[in-house]
């Protein structure tokens, strides 16, 4: 791992704000029992090349306090990948000042570096001199590794995990599962997964799924639907056991029961999902 860090808080009066992190991985990380070789992709992340506006370099200087801005792009060898990845994360950024639902949809590099300066602008706008705390915007997606399933050819997993604080309590956390296909070089998503007219089946799958995780919280499932209610996240992966559901906080529960995971084994799954979505016999 070669890694060199630089923490944008507290840290002002900087001419460029260029950070760097790689971390070469060859395949098969989280999920080397379903993999019979390890994948040729190689993936790195580095940090979005980006420099404060002059006004907010000013401002640090004379506050001793910058916002912290860690955006990372994803960079492998498969441009293709990196195009689809790094538009999310884009997006992420453009969004990351906006209520719970997204209401840009623009993907591009320059509407992010944009959305950074505002990020950052608003903290000098917003918060008083004698404050010390900063503004936060954090973005990194990662590989997580792969899985050679029903008809043996791998299926690329990542996750886009990010975080924002603008005040209040806590920040917002948030992590969003990606899966992908090398050989259509398309993302793959749970409709991709599903067999025809199946949906209604793997919808009460995860309801099971769900109540079996309230029950190990020792909390009545009917007591607790009141409040938190079962909806279906479409944030998924697999792994080497099942399909993973991943929620965001307050989705199906309050912010200290962090971002739930439920999980369906393919034993369950027989019938529901495709036969390349699930393990060779």
């Amino acid at each position: 791992m070669v890694s060199a860090f630089l923490n944008t808080t507290n840290k002002a009066k900087r001419d460029v704000v260029r950070l760097f992190s790689l971390t070469f991985v060859t395949g098969g990380l989280l999920f080397a029992s379903l993999a019979a070789n390890a994948s040729t992709l190689i993936s790195s992340t580095e940090y979005i090349d980006y420099e404060f506006p002059d006004s907010v370099q000013e401002q640090c200087y004379e506050k001793n306090n910058c916002p912290e801005i860690k955006v990372k792009y994803l960079k492998t060898n498969q441009d293709w990948l990196n195009d689809i990845v790094n538009k999310r994360v884009n997006n992420i950024v453009i969004n990351s000042k906006m209520s719970e639902s997204p209401v840009s949809n623009a993907t591009d590099d320059k509407a992010a570096k944009l959305a950074i300066d505002d990020f950052a602008q608003s903290q000098m706008i917003d918060l008083p001199d004698e404050v010390q705390w900063s503004y936060s915007l954090i973005v990194t997606p990662e590989y997580l590794g792969h899985v050679k399933l029903g008809q043996g050819e791998d299926l690329e997993l990542f996750e886009i995990s990010s975080y924002v604080f603008t005040g209040g309590a806590h920040g917002m956390p948030s992590r969003e599962y990606l899966v992908f296909d090398p050989v259509s070089k398309q993302q793959i998503t749970l409709e991709d997964m599903l067999k025809p007219n199946q949906q209604a089946r793997f919808n009460a799958l995860a309801y099971d799924a769900y109540q079996s995780w309230v029950q190990s919280m020792d909390e009545d499932v009917k007591s607790y639907e009141q409040s938190w209610p079962f909806t279906l996240s479409h944030n998924i992966t697999l792994t080497d056991k099942g399909v993973d559901i991943r929620y965001q906080p307050y989705a199906i529960g309050p912010y200290a029961y962090g971002m739930p995971v439920l999980t369906i084994a393919y034993d369950n799954l027989t019938g529901i999902l495709k036969p390349r979505f699930l393990p060779s016999i």
